[in-house]
Order: structure tokens, then sequence, then C-alpha cells
């Protein structure tokens, strides 16, 4: 029988570091990653995403984290997709790491976003989070430019990105609930990311999922995926 990973090689991609695991979430992770969900994000008297997916019972905020992902991954084409993984510490979900694109084999821009469960907040798995990402990103997608932003009233977001050496993009206005938020811009351009460029992230999978993100598979070993992943091995 044919495996979901040869039907749908993006399913196969996973990123690691020394401290995370990026991977495509299977059932079981996006149950974890709605039950962390519900547990909390973020106080109520805040609200850092642009649609306020957060509000409502337990139960509507765990539906909500199920339909995002169902529906990212139904409307996936090479001109328009998004990769949203779980990230994973020590066998556990901690949150969810995504990265998405618009016209990416023309323009190779791409975005990110995340979450993190409240109890994992504040130890630094962020920036390893978005640290991965940005790998694939660059190294395993031929990505030439990443944007993110976040409101003002952020700081640990802002923290993370300003860590990894984006700089500033401008900013905008945004209506959310009822009040209008200030959204920093900031933007990492490939030749930034090469100066910071780790050498012990792993990337797995990436090669044969390339056409899905509207590449050229390449040469073998184009991504670095074996490279990467033996000095990861072995410390």
């Amino acid at each position: 029988m044919v495996s979901l990973h040869e039907l749908w090689p993006p399913s196969a991609i996973v990123v690691r570091t020394p401290r995370v695991e990026l991977r495509w979430p299977g059932q079981d992770d996006l149950l974890a990653l709605a039950e962390l969900a519900a547990q909390g994000i973020h106080d109520d008297d805040r609200m850092p995403f642009y649609v306020p997916w957060t509000r409502g019972t337990p139960a509507e905020v765990s539906r909500s984290v199920l339909q995002w992902n169902w529906r990212t991954r139904g409307e996936w084409t090479p001109e328009r997709w998004s990769w949203a993984a779980v990230a994973v510490v020590d066998g556990r979900v901690v949150g969810t790491q995504g990265v998405q694109a618009s016209d990416f084999a023309v323009c190779r821009t791409v975005s990110t976003g995340s979450w993190l469960g409240r109890a994992h907040q504040g130890q630094g798995i962020g920036t390893e989070m978005r640290a991965a990402m940005l790998h694939l990103a660059f190294a395993g997608l031929d990505a030439r430019r990443a944007e993110t932003g976040a409101y003002d009233d952020n700081p640990r977001s802002l923290g993370v990105t300003r860590s990894l050496g984006y700089r500033p993009n401008g900013d905008k206005l945004i209506a959310v609930e009822g009040r209008c938020q200030r959204e920093l811009l900031y933007v990492l351009d490939r030749d930034a990311w090469e100066a910071r460029r780790r050498d012990d992230i792993a990337l797995v999978g990436v090669a044969p999922a390339r056409p899905l993100f509207g590449l050229d598979v390449g040469p073998e070993g184009t991504t670095g995926d074996s490279e990467v992943e033996g000095a990861v091995r072995s410390g």
C-alpha cells in the first residue's frame, strides 16, 4: 500500500536541532496541539493574533486548531502553501511553528508564525523553533527573504525576531477586537541569515517535497539533508 509520505512528501519533512524537533503533525500530534491551546496561550486581556481564535470555550479553541490545520492542508498548492509543524521537546508537543508563502518560486519570500503553550514560554524554545524553521526555508527551500511581525505589546516575540538578526521593515495598524494595534514588521535577508547560519540543524525529507513548494527537486544532496543529519547525530 502506498504511504502518506509517498503521496504527500511534505508530511515526511523533519527539522531537528539539539533541543527541538519540528515535524508534520499526525492525528495524535494535532490532538495534543489542540489540547495545549485549550489550556491557554496568552493573558485574557491580550490578543496577539490577527484572528482571535483563542477566544471561546476550551472545546471551541481546540476545534479551531484542528480546522485551521485541516484547511491549510486542503488549500495547499505549489503557488500558495503553508507548512505548519508541531514543535516537540523531549517527546512532548509544546507548540507550533509554521512557514508560508505565495508565489514562492518567483519571489522566494516566506513568512513565519508560531505559538507556544504557556507552560513552555520563557525558556528559549520559541527562538529555537524559529531558527529551525528559518533553516528549512533558507537551506532546504532556497529562500532569499523571510518576513515576520508582532504587535508592539508582544516583547517576547519581538525579542526572538531581533535575536535572530532580522532588521526593522516598517509597521502597520490593524484593527483587532475593536482596538487599533500597531504591528512592527521585520525582514531577514539571506546574507544576514548566512552570517548566523548554524551547523547543528538537521533537515530530513526535503528534496522529494520541493516540487510541492514550487521548486525543482535539484541534484541529490542539494538540501544537505544527509550531511547535516549526520553532523547532528554525531554531536
